[in-house]
Formats: C-alpha cells, structure tokens, sequence
C-alpha cells in the first residue's frame, strides 16, 4: 500500500487510470453511489476505482465490484467496454489542498436483471440507489460526469 504522502504526490504529478462500473438494470435503472469522500463528495456517483500498478482491467473490475458492491464474481456479468473518458477534479482524496485530480475512465456496462439487488455497501458511500435514467439524466444531485455517460446508455 502507497503512504498517504506518496500518493498526494502522484496525484499531483500524474493521471490515475480508474474503472468505472454502470450497472443497468433491467435496461432503465442505474445504480449509483452518494459518494462520502472526494473527488466529488457528497454527488450520486457510479462505482468506480483507480486501477493498481501491476493489475489487469478485469481484476481491477473484480476487486471494485466486491469491494464497494460485494459483487463476488462481476466477470460473470459480462461487463462490456462503454468507452475511455477523462475526469478533472479541483480536489484530491485528501481534501481541498491545492492538489486537483485527473482520471482517464475505462468506463464499463454490467447489464442485470429487473429485481437484481446488490449485495452490499462500502465506506465509499452513504447509500446505493437504482435511479431511473431519465431522472438521472435531470438530476443535480448526479455528478455531471455520471450524467455524461446516460446517453450511452439508451436504448
């Protein structure tokens, strides 16, 4: 594990390659997170995390998955590439400290059954909640960035 102070750094200096998981149920719902800690704090957000050194996407997937959702085998899902975005915040995880966040997104589609349920919740988040796309689409409370990835989900 990276020492706080180490990873301010590499924040500063670098982008961090995350995943992003969109779970669709039943082809109208989006699951997603109030985040607790920053970058975007307190925004109904997707789950996601930054890949490690070393790791594959996939295992980067399953290791987000089971940690923020206790979704044991997401691979099973099938996820489904949905596109490489970028993500710019003014604030890192360590708070509002002159230090902004640059994420490139490897942003990913689980489609699951109507009635599917997740299994768990992390320290990451508040809540989970199934947001009807449409309503999301028009919500503030959804960080832009999620927002940004509705019309790929359409139809």
């Amino acid at each position: 594990m990276i020492e706080r102070e180490r990873f301010i750094e590499i924040v500063r200096d670098t982008p961090l390659v995350s995943v992003d998981l969109l779970l669709v149920r039943g082809g109208n719902e989006l699951l997603l997170g109030l985040r607790n800690n920053r970058p975007a704090q307190g925004c109904w957000f997707v789950p996601g995390g930054a890949i490690r050194k070393g790791e594959p996407r996939a295992a980067a997937l399953q290791r987000v998955a089971a940690r923020e959702l206790q979704i044991a085998d997401l691979l099973a899902l099938r996820p489904q590439l949905l596109g490489v975005f970028e993500h710019f915040y003014p604030d890192c995880f360590a708070g509002d400290i002159g230090v902004s966040t640059h994420y490139v997104v490897i942003a990913h589609r689980i489609d699951v059954p109507a009635g599917f349920e997740v299994p768990g919740i992390d320290s990451q988040h508040r809540s989970l909640r199934w947001w009807p796309l449409a309503e999301a689409a028009g919500s503030d409370a959804v960080h832009r960035y999620t927002r940004d990835y509705l019309p790929l989900l359409a139809g």
